[in-house]
């Protein structure tokens, strides 16, 4: 006999514990299509390596490597970066400013 509901307490736990895990398994399939952060590293790392043997088809590998090290430091403390070039911008643009008061 085919049923659709579970009928007794037992098979009401088997099917609770078989749609958790059912679920559970679909949750962690999302969450791995969905997650961007490893695609994204990815297409970095492949871009650093071109630009990596670009740099050292130009000046040499040692400068490769500095290259290389230098764009690692910034991906692993971006702020500070950011900070800096922020700086460089509002100095940028107040230099800007100073030079020519009648165009802002």
């Amino acid at each position: 006999m085919n049923r659709e509901f579970p009928e007794t307490p037992e098979e009401v736990r088997i099917d609770r514990d078989a749609t958790r895990a059912e679920l559970a398994q679909t949750l962690d399939t999302l969450e791995q299509k969905l997650d961007v952060r490893p695609k994204i590293t990815r297409g970095i790392d492949a871009r650093l390596d071109q630009a990596e043997a670009k740099v050292g088809g130009v000046v040499g590998e040692p400068a490769a490597a500095k290259f290389r090290h230098g764009a690692d430091t910034v991906r692993a403390n971006p702020f500070p970066v950011f900070a800096g070039v922020l700086g460089l911008i509002i100095v940028l643009r107040l230099i800007l400013r100073r030079r020519s008061p009648d165009d802002c």
